[in-house]
């Protein structure tokens, strides 16, 4: 398995391992563009893996913080109450980037920067960059997604 994800068209393609296209995704990436700086609320260009998968057996809308599921389920009121918060929801497949000194290790490294592929409200647009960096995904196509990369996964994130 191999995913492709597509700053240009704000998509993410799932291959087999001959190369073949086994589904395809609109997903939402960063609202200022492609770019590895800490800081920078970019979306990291380049060849990553999947370094964990975080969520398995929680369920659907579960809020996540720091990477731990906050017991709460995202539903519209709450989001009244947090106005602003960057919900984080159902499951994280964190990334890890590959090229030392590009986007792994030194000052751009994509797993410290927490740059993930992640759920978000269902209200949210896919197909349009409005990201602080991370990958959004509507929950039901990321359940999808989940069961079927295993950790370690290649994704490269293409301008």
């Amino acid at each position: 398995m191999k995913i492709n994800i597509y700053l240009e068209n704000q998509s993410l393609e799932l291959l087999d391992d001959a190369g073949q296209l086994v589904c395809r995704y609109a997903v939402s990436t960063a609202l200022q563009g492609a770019g590895e700086v800490p800081g920078s609320f970019c979306t990291p260009r380049g060849t990553h893996i999947i370094r964990a998968k975080i969520g398995a057996g929680c369920p659907e809308n579960a809020v996540f913080v720091a990477r731990r599921a906050t017991g709460e389920i995202y539903t519209p009121e709450l989001a009244a109450q947090f106005p602003g918060r960057d919900f984080i929801l159902t499951r994280i497949l964190w990334l890890s980037g590959c090229k030392t000194g590009f986007n792994r290790l030194g000052e751009n490294d994509t797993m410290r920067r927490y740059i993930y592929i992640h759920g978000t409200p269902d209200s949210e647009p896919m197909g349009v960059a409005k990201s602080h960096g991370c990958i959004r995904m509507h929950n039901t196509d990321l359940l999808e997604l989940y069961e079927v990369v295993p950790a370690g996964t290649a994704v490269d994130i293409i301008e």
